[in-house]
């Protein structure tokens, strides 16, 4: 992530600053009453150090502005609005999605239990990681590219 926070502030952008403990609660509560599932820990860690980011054609979902009472100086892609919009395809309801990318959607598969990288065209699994840093990692030196 610092290769990726450096560049970036030499082309003159920034970073999105953390999400609050407020913020992440609130996300936490969301996620859990709209589909009945538990952020990870090591994804509330990345909100902690940067609330989402996009980079070179990669986008890392954020806490959803439009969640009550929040506002993002930011530019954030939520992770709510966007799991809504892929769950409209009803096979894609066994993944949360993270991120995604012009050709990737990086994911946790529920029914696997295992962080995987999808075609985003076809969802066909394309990769698979350990862990949530595994995932990201791979996913940044991918925007470096």
């Amino acid at each position: 992530m610092l290769d990726i926070r450096k560049i970036v502030e030499e082309d003159g952008d920034f970073f999105n600053s953390s999400a609050s403990e407020y913020q992440i609660e609130i996300l936490k509560k969301t996620v859990k009453k709209k589909f009945g599932i538990n952020l990870p820990q090591k994804y509330i860690d990345f909100l902690r150090t940067v609330n989402g980011f996009e980079f070179n054609g990669f986008i890392f979902y954020g806490v959803d502005s439009s969640l009550e009472d929040i506002s993002n100086n930011d530019t954030v892609y939520g992770y709510v609005e966007n799991n809504e919009i892929w769950y409209q395809n009803e096979h894609q309801k066994q993944y949360m999605f993270f991120g995604e990318s012009d050709i990737s959607w990086y994911c946790f598969d529920l029914f696997n239990q295992v962080y995987v990288e999808l075609d985003k065209p076809s969802g066909a699994l394309m990769d698979t990681y350990s862990d949530f840093d595994t995932m990201l990692e791979k996913a940044l030196k991918d925007s470096l590219l």
